[in-house]
């Protein structure tokens, strides 16, 4: 059995290499064939010196370069495209997620009735506002979207080859991988597990917000549903009023009059057809994303002991003069 550790780096120098001693540390009495797959996501810091340094020093560590700062989802969906493991254990490099997990992800995974071995957090870590964001997160995703995600999922888990074979075949563009992990099946459970605070978060709150608002746009349509009920609601309230603004004048004589009630209609139908042809506008935006089928990743460089099979449908390889390297077939 071939066991690959894959994960990501942005501003890794500082732990990155305690990660590699305690994933190597947690890994070798699993199995020895090891394969530790680093995928450089345009780190402005010297991760990616480090990494290769730990490359040259240790021939079972693969680093990817990517060519820039393409997201994190991406860059974890570009590591799981090189690795070539039997098992693949899905973990982020920054020690919040310890790689000690990986010794009762796989000792579940042994009892034979699971693909996928995947952490939750037991209490979400950071402070208030953090884990009011998140709750909120959550909350609309399981309201909004077509397809619930478990709350507070984490990025560690333990995964079959079949697995990771079936989730690279996704070719969106726009994605949460969370979602795609749900999507594409298979037996899976979940541990709980506690998620460190160990190093700030790279997730600003209008990140958050983007992630969300992708997410929903991408994966929902009860959001264009809503906007047709919403406007048949309005339709049907606006009917009912001019009939009974019409019946009160034929019978009475009273008319409609007022500036404010004309100003007060003015503003709150032209804010929201504002706001439904904005969320059209962000539908047709995705669209035009997928149909233009891009790779969501360019990688500069592959720095691997040994040639390596890979099917890469989702990565451009740009050639680079890196005197150990493997492009790869391109696309």
């Amino acid at each position: 059995m071939k066991l690959s550790i894959v994960t990501t780096l942005y501003r890794s120098e500082a732990t990155i290499d305690e990660f590699y001693r305690r994933a190597v540390a947690a890994a070798e009495p699993i199995t020895q064939n090891i394969e530790i797959v680093m995928v450089n996501d345009g780190s402005p810091d010297n991760s990616l010196s480090r990494a290769v340094a730990l490359h040259k020093a240790d021939p079972r560590v693969v680093v990817v370069d990517l060519s820039r700062n393409f997201g994190h989802h991406k860059a974890l969906m570009t590591g799981l495209t090189h690795a070539t493991g039997d098992l693949i254990f899905l973990i982020d490099s920054d020690l919040e997620e310890e790689p000690e997990l990986l010794a009762p992800f796989y000792a579940r995974h042994m009892e034979g009735d699971c693909d996928v071995v995947f952490g939750v957090q037991t209490a979400r870590r950071g402070g208030w506002f953090e884990r009011t964001t998140g709750t909120l997160f959550f909350s609309l995703v399981n309201i909004l979207s077509d397809h619930s995600i478990p709350r507070n999922v984490v990025v560690a888990r333990l995964m079959t080859r079949d697995y990771v074979r079936a989730l690279i075949r996704h070719r969106d563009r726009e994605f949460l991988i969370a979602h795609l992990w749900q999507m594409t099946g298979f037996r899976q459970v979940q541990l709980p597990v506690k998620k460190l605070s160990e190093s700030p978060t790279t997730y600003s709150v209008r990140m958050r917000v983007a992630m969300a608002v992708k997410f929903l746009t991408t994966t929902s349509t009860k959001l264009l549903y809503g906007v047709l009920y919403l406007g048949l609601c309005i339709f049907v309230l606006s009917t009912l009023a001019i009939g009974y603004y019409v019946c009160r004048y034929l019978l009475s004589g009273i008319g409609v009059d007022g500036y404010t009630s004309i100003i007060v209609s003015i503003w709150f139908f032209g804010g929201l057809t504002t706001l439904i042809l904005g969320i059209l506008g962000i539908y047709i935006a995705n669209v035009v994303a997928e149909v233009k089928r891009r790779p969501y990743t360019v990688v500069r460089s592959v720095h691997r002991a040994r040639d390596a099979a890979v099917s890469l449908s989702n990565v451009v390889h740009v050639p680079s003069r890196e005197a150990r390297h493997d492009s790869g077939p391109r696309t």
